[in-house]
C-alpha cells in the first residue's frame, strides 16, 4: 500500500512542474505581498476568497437558510439558485414517494478547517486508520488518506454553495432498499433539476479525486464556471492555514482533487 502510494506521489510530483509553479517562485502570479491580482478577470460577485470558502454563508448575500424541512438539522445553508432549484426537485421527489434530505450544505474555510484538523491530529476518526500519526507520517500520504473521503480546507465544492448531500453519508445505504430507491430516482431525474453526482465510480474517466459519493449532488449551472474559474485561478499554494497544508503542492490539490470530477459534470 505505501509503495503504490509512493508511487502516486511521484506521478503527482511531476505534473506539479507543469502548470501549477514552484511554490516558491510566485513572482510571475503574485505581488510582493502574495496575493493574486486576478479579481479583475473573475466572474461577477467571485473572487479568490470566494474559491476557499473565507466568507460567512450565514452573512453573504447570495445565500440562503435552508428550512427544517427539507434538512437534517438547523444551520445550514445554499446559494440561492441551488437552494431554489433543490426544491423543485424535493417537491417532483415527493410525488414519486421519495422524501430527499440535505445532511450538509455550503461549509467554509473555517468549518472545513474544523473536520480537517481534526482527523489530520487523530481527534476525529479517519476511516480504517487507528492511529493516524503513526501509520501515516508522511504529510503528503497521511492527506490521500484523509482525501479519500473529506475536503481539504480550501479545496471543497461545499465552499461554493453549489453542493448538497442527501440523505445518508454512506455508499452502502443507497445499494438496497429506500437508499437505493432514493439513488435510482436521482440518477434518472436530478439531472433534470440541474444536479450532477460529482464523485462517481473512480477509473480511466475519474482516475483521482475522492472515492465514490453517491450522496454528493452538485448544482451544474453555478457550479460548472466555478470549476472553470477554480481551473484557471486557483493555485495549490493558497491552500493554507490549517494542519498539513504543505501536503497541496506535493499532492497538486487542484488538479488532482479539485478537478478530479466526474467528467459528465465539468
Amino acid at each position: 500500500m505505501r509503495l503504490v502510494l509512493l508511487l502516486f506521489l511521484g506521478l503527482f510530483w511531476q505534473s506539479c512542474q507543469g502548470q501549477t509553479g514552484d511554490p516558491s517562485d510566485g513572482a510571475s502570479a503574485a505581488g510582493q505581498d502574495g496575493t493574486l491580482d486576478v479579481q479583475d478577470s473573475l466572474p461577477s460577485g467571485i473572487d479568490l476568497d470566494y474559491l476557499l470558502g473565507k466568507f460567512d454563508p450565514a452573512t453573504h448575500p447570495d445565500f440562503v437558510a435552508i428550512e427544517p424541512r427539507y434538512a437534517s438539522r438547523e444551520g445550514m445553508y445554499l446559494r440561492k439558485e441551488t437552494y431554489e432549484a433543490f426544491k423543485r426537485m424535493h417537491a417532483a421527489a415527493l410525488e414519486d414517494g421519495i422524501r430527499l434530505v440535505i445532511v450538509s450544505a455550503a461549509r467554509n474555510f473555517d468549518h472545513q478547517k474544523r473536520i480537517w484538523d481534526g482527523k489530520w491530529t487523530g481527534k476525529r476518526p479517519v476511516t480504517g486508520v487507528q492511529d493516524i500519526d503513526q501509520e501515516y507520517p508522511d504529510p503528503a500520504e497521511r492527506a490521500l488518506k484523509i482525501l479519500e473521503y473529506s475536503s481539504m480546507p480550501g479545496a471543497s465544492r461545499h465552499h461554493w454553495g453549489t453542493d448538497v448531500d442527501l440523505n445518508n453519508l454512506n455508499n452502502s445505504y443507497f445499494r438496497s432498499g429506500e437508499g437505493k430507491k432514493i439513488y435510482d430516482w436521482l440518477v434518472a431525474n436530478a439531472p433534470e433539476y440541474g444536479f450532477c453526482q460529482v464523485y462517481t465510480p473512480k477509473g480511466p474517466d475519474r482516475p483521482s479525486g475522492y472515492n465514490e459519493e453517491r450522496w454528493h449532488w452538485s448544482y451544474l449551472p453555478h457550479a460548472r464556471p466555478l470549476t472553470d474559474v477554480a481551473e484557471r485561478k486557483l493555485q495549490n499554494k493558497m491552500c493554507t492555514g490549517f494542519e498539513g497544508s504543505e501536503a497541496a503542492y506535493r499532492i497538486d490539490i487542484v488538479k488532482n482533487v479539485v478537478l478530479g470530477v466526474n467528467t459528465d459534470c465539468r
